[in-house]
């Protein structure tokens, strides 16, 4: 049951008219699967085009003179460095190192930047903004956070750039990791959650109706929820906040430092610097890995994880089916002497112990449009 305060998609009646199922996710009333199923609607997406209703996330505008200060602050990255339309994956980070969020920022002007904050975290992102730059007595965070109420929508896949243009909306010149503003309170990236070459559009909610119905139009096109965006991620070996990254878990641990240019991470000033330049001296002690169980059977989140002698060794944080990759994938942290491609683990599994290889992330190939 959803409780009173579940917060519900603006455009929930066109997922009830296309049959989808809703649960519960980070506070949301959310389409987990439609009529065609999780493993049609997953292989839909990597053959052709997954249409996604990412509505519960949040778009933030910052702007003002201090909004390049700011995000140099609270994000372990060089705001300056970015070029406009650019994008940069990056995260909040507390004193102890640990990820609040995991965000993309868009350099959509000289002082004007676009964040996407995940849904579980968007109310305390736009807080930790707000107490940053309000507790800044110089005046050098003097910036505005303006949270947009804007429609998200996300369609991946190998024909999302055609099904697009044929919707009126020409992606040629936009590549992997750039956003712009296409028209009037509108932010498109090329960026995504399954690997595959994709979009995101933040837009009014009466556009994203007439977007959606164009789309649909299309037989490439086809409505896909969070379940198969959940399998999709896993594949592309791309990290769940609240799973498989938290305010536990630190960059270096999550195998994310490709994320922090070095000289940031030899002389930035955002939060929590310190405690990471100390985790990356010491070494971290666990680290993010890629894990195949044998046969058939999936290790969930939440499995502890064991040596070949039946020493503890780590725990699952994400684990399913891979429909593309036909069996079982998953992701888990291990302890760093054992993070190597052949390590044998096993898992319990209901009591059960499930052997596991530590393999390679991503367990498919990426596919974005880099150039």
């Amino acid at each position: 049951m959803t409780g009173d305060d579940t917060k519900h998609l603006p455009l929930e009646d066109l997922h009830l008219a296309a049959g989808a199922r809703f649960g519960a996710f980070a506070g949301w009333s959310m389409p987990l699967t439609y009529p065609a199923g999780v493993m049609k609607e997953h292989l839909h997406t990597r053959e052709h085009a997954g249409l996604f209703d990412i509505s519960h996330m949040k778009l933030f505008e910052v702007s003002g003179p201090g909004a390049e200060a700011l995000l140099n602050r609270a994000c372990p990255f060089d705001a300056g460095a970015l070029e406009i339309s650019q994008s940069k994956y990056t995260f909040f980070l507390n004193e102890a190192a640990g990820i609040i969020d995991d965000l993309i920022v868009t350099r959509l002007g000289r002082q004007r930047f676009m964040v996407v904050a995940n849904a579980g975290n968007a109310e305390a992102d736009e807080k930790h903004l707000r107490q940053l730059a309000d507790a800044d007595a110089k005046g050098d965070f003097d910036a505005k956070i303006e949270a947009l109420d804007r429609v998200f929508l996300a369609i991946q896949g190998p024909e999302a750039w055609a099904a697009l243009s044929r919707a009126g909306i020409e992606t040629g010149s936009l590549l992997f990791m750039h956003g712009f503003e296409p028209r009037e309170n509108w932010f498109m990236s090329r960026s995504g959650y399954t690997g595959e070459d994709g979009f995101e559009i933040g837009l009014p909610e009466a556009e994203a109706r007439n977007l959606v119905a164009k789309l649909l139009e299309d037989e490439r096109v086809m409505w896909v929820g969070l379940a198969a965006r959940d399998s999709l991620r896993l594949e592309a070996g791309l990290c769940l906040h609240g799973l498989d990254i938290t305010p536990e878990i630190d960059p270096a641990s999550a195998g994310l430092m490709w994320a922090i240019p070095k000289e940031v991470r030899a002389s930035g000033a955002f939060i929590g610097a310190d405690a990471l330049r100390a985790i990356l001296e010491r070494g971290p002690a666990q680290k993010r890995v890629g894990l195949k169980p044998e046969g058939r059977q999936p290790v969930r989140a939440g499995a502890a994880l064991f040596d070949a002698d039946g020493n503890p060794a780590g725990h699952v944080t994400s684990g399913g089916f891979g429909p593309s990759t036909g069996h079982p994938v998953a992701m888990g942290y291990v302890q760093a002497s054992l993070a190597k491609p052949g390590a044998k683990l096993f898992a319990d599994v209901r009591g059960t112990k499930i052997p596991i290889d530590i393999n390679p992330l991503p367990f498919t190939p990426h596919r974005y449009r880099k150039g």
